[in-house]
């Protein structure tokens, strides 16, 4: 079973989680994680214009954009955005916005989806931001995923992650490592979402 894991990023960090999240899909016997990227929408010069999205675009340059079969194969989801201003970026919206064929087959129904987030701060807007995509999910006819307690690293997160999902605070200048505990929490979604999707796909 494929697990599509689809994500924006700017500066490159929603794109170290995502293999992380792909690590924990392929922690699990059955399940393949598919990474994808979506196209662009700021003007070149703006990205021209700062060596760190400059940088983030670089170390992407060989992840494939999404297509239509990705999401037809796919049978769970992750969904990776920083946050813009508790929302997820434009970036992936405009992606899901172009599925309307996919969802008049059914597509994404009865399958699970679990989203990943970065903030430059603590209190950017993580929950707000998964709380706020879980609309278009649903309407999709998926069925959220998040992250319980038993993942202990959400009693002693001191940066990003909440039972919403893993999250990861990158810091004023969007360059702070991932820490080993936000790394815990993007691994265990990958294996929840596999380990769901393939008890909902048997």
């Amino acid at each position: 079973m494929k697990v599509l894991v689809l994500y924006y990023s700017t500066f490159g960090n929603i794109f170290d989680m995502a293999r992380l999240v792909a690590e924990g899909v392929e922690s699990v016997d059955g399940a393949e994680p598919v990474l994808r990227t979506v196209p662009e929408l700021m003007p070149e010069e703006v990205i021209n214009g700062n060596e760190g999205m400059k940088a983030g675009r670089e170390r992407q340059k060989d992840i494939p954009l999404v297509t239509d079969d990705d999401f037809r194969e796919a049978g769970a989801f992750a969904f990776g955005t920083p946050t813009r201003f508790g929302n997820m970026a434009a970036q992936l919206k405009n992606r899901i916005d172009q599925v309307s064929a996919l969802w008049m087959e059914g597509v994404f129904e009865d399958k699970p989806a679990g989203m990943f987030v970065s903030t430059a701060s603590l209190h950017g807007g993580q929950e707000a931001t998964i709380s706020s995509s879980l609309g278009p999910l649903m309407h999709l006819g998926m069925i959220p995923v998040g992250l319980p307690y038993s993942n202990q690293e959400l009693f002693t997160t001191q940066g990003g992650g909440s039972p919403y999902g893993p999250g990861h605070v990158a810091g004023g200048n969007n360059d702070r490592p991932i820490d080993d505990e936000e790394a815990a929490l993007c691994r265990a979604l990958g294996t929840r979402l596999a380990r769901i999707g393939l008890k909902l796909s048997a």
